[in-house]
């Protein structure tokens, strides 16, 4: 059953509020910007370690031009952020929740392309063996 939530969105029963339109219109752009391989590799590199656009450019295989345009739409999108040393850019993902979604999805994808099995269950706790 559907209610009214306290902002106004809808509550389904026992999950909370729905996000309302604008969560799910930012929640599409981000997939729209992650669902381009080149920067999805570009955000996995950029998780792990800083980088400028030439070592990423390597990293990737594609060139220095196509890195650099998509950097400039992820930073755009709020995905990367980046400082200057010297005279490099260096860009970064310094936002966990990214650095979460883009860890959870190679951990949700086999090295063959495949899902990756489920982790085991963790043992019931005290309170989940009462009824």
């Amino acid at each position: 059953m559907i209610v009214a939530g306290r902002g106004g969105g809808a509550v389904e029963d026992g999950i909370g509020e729905a996000p309302t339109s604008a969560q799910i219109e930012v929640a599409a752009e981000t997939f729209r910007m992650l669902s381009s391989s080149t920067r999805l590799l570009i955000m996995w590199h950029l998780v792990h370690r800083e980088s400028d656009v030439t070592g990423l450019a390597e990293a990737s295989g594609a060139s220095v031009q196509a890195v650099s345009q998509h950097l400039a739409k992820l930073r755009l999108a709020g995905l990367v952020s980046s400082r200057r040393e010297g005279r490099r850019i260096v860009y970064l993902v310094d936002d966990p929740h990214v650095v979460t979604m883009v860890s959870e999805i190679f951990d949700h994808i086999a090295p063959d392309g495949s899902l990756a099995p489920d982790p085991e269950p963790r043992a019931a706790g005290p309170l989940s063996a009462r009824s």
